[in-house]
């Protein structure tokens, strides 16, 4: 097997194990650790750190650490994570929140990094086009990575439902469901009993050893790897100050460019949290019970998953504006939908069409939005990927912050303004990007580069 691309699936293979034990936990965070909102507040807590991390920790220690040992450090915060669940409360939640949202920028940005470097040595040595491959191997990513939601779902279920039990939803707390949900929580009684506390330490015991697994396969499987132009700064990054480091990610926002993705990463943020937290409450559990909304975060999950190979096996053929257009029609159409959806028990295959068209649409999201930040930004890919986890996680923020006060058809126009925002600005990024010297954009210009083509090293 090809060297970059045995370190690209064992990357991939290492997050499907530690974001099988997050992914489950986040979902369960208000459910398991409801009481004065314990679960709500350590998961705003935790994208808050992620806010205050993508600042600066990423170029800090990717540069100091290199992608590998980054990764594999930022791997054990989210197992602080998995440890803190075991008694949770104020004094042990929040801290390891704390911890886990500082691992979490420079976990992506690493990853981000590694997987670009490792895209254009493969497109060096074969020949290819470096956008083409890093394209390929951020799909191959995602269609490992996603189906993380299936395993942390499925776990969770197969364990909890041994105390679960239905109860059924009148016609009164079904007229409450949709976007123009009732200012009640009658409407939100959930059908699952409080579990014991033999299933929980069970279930976490579980997520915690696979966070464990993902650590021991990075640090034993995937190979240090470094680029010839961080190389070839390495005597200037000896001589660099420690504000200048710091600063790194907001100077990268003297990059116009940058600035006008903002709003599209940020919309990854948005449409992300209205589909976890809204959809998951004010239509699956009000409607069906929460037992089905497990059910319903698979169906996103594999779509999702398959999605993301596809997308990115074609997008060499279609080019990212044709998929970034697709991207917009369905999820337009399905928030315009979600509008004027009454959501009944007896309709029950429409639950999972929703998830299943959000999922494709999210496959293109992430995988062509950081396939775009690989290919634009190359020369920066820390500051310029921290960014975007920055950005990201301000869509999670917000969208959480709202989600308690806000009626659900408003967050629904909310989201629709902000997509129709960032559409209108990657089209200017794309119209900046045609403007450049005659038959050359950001993408061609790296293929050129040859002698700043990166290398891979262990």
């Amino acid at each position: 097997m090809e060297r970059n691309l045995k370190n690209v699936l064992v990357i991939s293979f290492g997050f499907l194990l530690l974001f099988t034990a997050y992914g489950g936990l986040q979902s369960l965070q208000s459910s398991l650790n409801s009481e004065e909102g314990l679960g709500v507040a350590s998961l705003s807590v935790l994208y808050a750190a992620l806010i205050v991390s993508s600042m600066f920790l990423p170029p800090i220690l990717i540069k100091k650490l290199g992608c590998k040992w980054t990764i594999a450090g930022s791997m054990c915060c989210y197992i602080a994570f998995s440890l803190g669940n075991f008694y949770a409360s104020w004094y042990t939640l929040i801290p390891t929140s704390v911890i886990l949202g500082l691992g979490g920028a420079p976990l992506w940005s690493a990853k981000c990094t590694y997987l670009t470097i490792a895209g254009n040595s493969y497109a060096e040595k074969a020949g290819k086009i470096g956008k083409d491959i890093i394209s390929q191997y951020f799909g191959v990513f995602f269609l490992i990575f996603q189906s993380s939601g299936i395993w942390g779902n499925l776990i969770s279920s197969l364990i909890l439902s041994q105390s679960s039990s239905k109860v059924e939803i009148s016609e009164d707390d079904l007229a409450c469901c949709g976007a123009y949900d009732c200012i009640s929580n009658t409407a939100n009684t959930t059908a699952l009993a409080e579990p014991s506390k033999s299933l929980i330490y069970t279930l976490l015991g579980v997520y915690t050893a696979s966070g464990v697994l993902a650590v021991l396969l990075i640090i034993i499987f995937l190979d240090q790897i470094k680029s010839e132009q961080a190389e070839n700064e390495k005597e200037i990054q000896k001589t660099s100050s420690f504000w200048s480091t710091f600063l790194a990610t907001f100077q990268h926002l003297k990059d116009k460019r940058q600035c006008l993705l903002i709003p599209l990463t940020m919309y990854s943020g948005f449409e992300q949290g209205f589909l976890a937290g809204d959809y998951t409450k004010t239509y699956v559990t009000c409607a069906l019970g929460i037992h089905y909304v497990g059910y319903v975060m698979i169906c996103f999950s594999a779509v999702n998953s398959l999605c993301s190979l596809l997308f990115g096996k074609i997008s060499q053929f279609t080019g990212r504006k044709f998929l970034f257009a697709l991207a917009t029609v369905t999820n337009a159409a399905c928030i315009i939908a979600l509008l004027l959806w009454k959501p009944h028990s007896n309709q029950l295959a429409v639950f999972f069409i929703f998830p299943a068209l959000w999922g494709l649409s999210d496959a293109i999201w992430q995988t062509q939005t950081n396939g775009l930040y690989g290919v634009l930004f190359e020369k920066h890919t820390e500051a310029a990927f921290a960014n975007y986890r920055l950005w990201e996680s301000c869509g999670f923020v917000i969208a959480f912050g709202y989600s308690t006060t806000l009626r659900v058809y408003i967050k629904l126009y909310i989201l629709l303004a902000v997509l129709i925002l960032s559409m209108v600005t990657y089209g200017v990024v794309e119209y900046l990007e045609a403007k450049r010297s005659p038959g050359t954009s950001a993408a061609t210009e790296k293929e050129n580069e040859g002698p700043r083509t990166q290398e891979t090293r262990i």
